[in-house]
């Protein structure tokens, strides 16, 4: 039985620094885009959310003819902890920083959590949603970390190899899961 992951990256923010869980508003006044995007989506697809106000509003500009679960506190971007809303120029710990994105999952921001707890949180969350609802198609709005994650898993890739793609506002990434293991149909696909 194949279950369709429609991996919906939350509209803009506009922030300069980083963002993780601070809970930023999304940018949703292109509506032709928005619009185009919610033609892409298969309209009898679950729809699910993190619960962060930019994937909310994202998921809710896509909802009308979705049925929609409970927002996911476990679909929350990666936590940057003190780095969150900071500009790599405002961060005083230049090495780690810069250690973080060279060593994906070896450096911890502080206070914040590594690149493997992401992985193990969204595949969590990932996981009990197909087993929810197997055959389902499923659109889920998140974020960069999350998504990335869950590319990283689908091709067997190291951090490092899951860093390397782009995933843009608004894009969706498709992977399919069936009892044999993943399939990814598409990465980064703007319509």
């Amino acid at each position: 039985m194949k279950t369709r992951l429609f991996w919906v990256r939350h509209g803009p923010t506009h922030a300069r620094g980083l963002v993780g869980w601070a809970d930023l508003p999304a940018d949703l006044s292109d509506t032709a885009r928005v619009a185009r995007l919610d033609a892409h989506l298969p309209r009898q697809a679950m729809l699910v959310s993190s619960d962060l106000s930019r994937a909310v509003a994202t998921a809710d500009a896509l909802g009308e003819t979705r049925t929609r679960l409970p927002h996911d506190p476990a679909l929350r971007e990666l936590h940057f902890g003190d780095w969150d809303l900071k500009t790599p120029d405002d961060i005083e710990d230049q090495a780690r920083y810069q250690a973080f994105w060279d060593h994906p999952g070896e450096v911890r921001p502080p206070s914040g959590e590594t690149w493997p707890e992401l992985a193990a949180r969204a595949g969590a969350a990932t996981d009990a949603l197909i087993a929810a609802h197997p055959g389902a198609d499923l659109v889920i709005v998140a974020h960069l970390g999350v998504i990335l994650t869950q590319v990283q898993r689908a091709r067997d890739l190291t951090a490092t190899e899951a860093f390397s793609h782009s995933i843009a506002p608004l894009s969706v990434t498709e992977l399919h899961h069936t009892p044999a293991g993943w399939h990814v149909a598409g990465i980064n696909h703007t319509p």
